[in-house]
């Protein structure tokens, strides 16, 4: 038996491949992709723009405007103390010939420091707005008081005026169980004030009528 020739060898090798392709076409098969993919690179973090929130400032509280008067606890004198928009002012009288106006902040704890001439000074606490607690220091001297919240026409009265070309200051304290410490200056001379109107606040003074008026920072 002869065996096929080298054209014939050729040939059935052709029709083998033509018959691959021809199988490829028809079931649609590829060749296996790469297990590698290409990954899309993650979004930029979104940055938010609305301002950060910040606590509201507490507001700071403040004394109730009011007024207070009372005695030194040696009872040598009388003081009366006004007090609005966080500042106070304060009297202090012994009714005959010494006398001292203070004055100066009320501290958001209630706390008064008050100055006033020839180094006097006022320490003292609001009391739950009821009264003030202290000292004063006057002339040298210091007293412990306590003043109580006053109702009108109890507190501070002032009058200033010139009557027969003297400079006339007069200060009052009206105390809550009516009676009444004051001194006036004359020309910078004090002594003993007379009686006011605690209704109207009218005064005679060296034959004048003057008008006092309640004392306010």
């Amino acid at each position: 038996m002869k065996r096929p020739g080298p054209l014939l060898t050729l040939l059935a090798g052709l029709v083998l491949a033509l018959f691959l392709l021809t199988l490829n076409a028809t079931t649609g098969m590829r060749p296996a992709s790469s297990s590698y993919q290409e990954q899309s690179p993650s979004p930029a973090p979104v940055r938010s723009t609305a301002s950060p929130t910040t606590a509201p400032t507490p507001s700071r509280s403040r004394a109730a405007d009011a007024d207070y008067a009372g005695r030194t606890d040696d009872d040598a004198a009388a003081i009366a103390v006004s007090v609005r928009g966080g500042r106070a002012i304060a009297y202090f009288c012994d009714g005959r010939t010494e006398e001292s106006w203070l004055k100066g902040d009320v501290e958001d704890d209630g706390a008064l420091r008050l100055t006033g001439g020839h180094g006097a000074k006022l320490e003292g606490t609001l009391q739950d707005g009821k009264e003030i607690d202290g000292t004063v220091e006057v002339g040298g001297t210091r007293h412990a008081f306590t003043a109580d919240r006053a109702k009108k026409p109890s507190g501070l009265w002032r009058a200033t005026a010139t009557v027969r070309s003297a400079k006339i200051d007069g200060g009052w304290i009206v105390l809550k169980d009516g009676s009444q410490v004051g001194v006036v200056t004359r020309d910078g001379e004090p002594s003993p004030a007379p009686r006011i109107d605690p209704e109207t606040g009218t005064v005679t003074v060296d034959g004048q009528r003057l008008t006092a008026r309640p004392a306010t920072p």
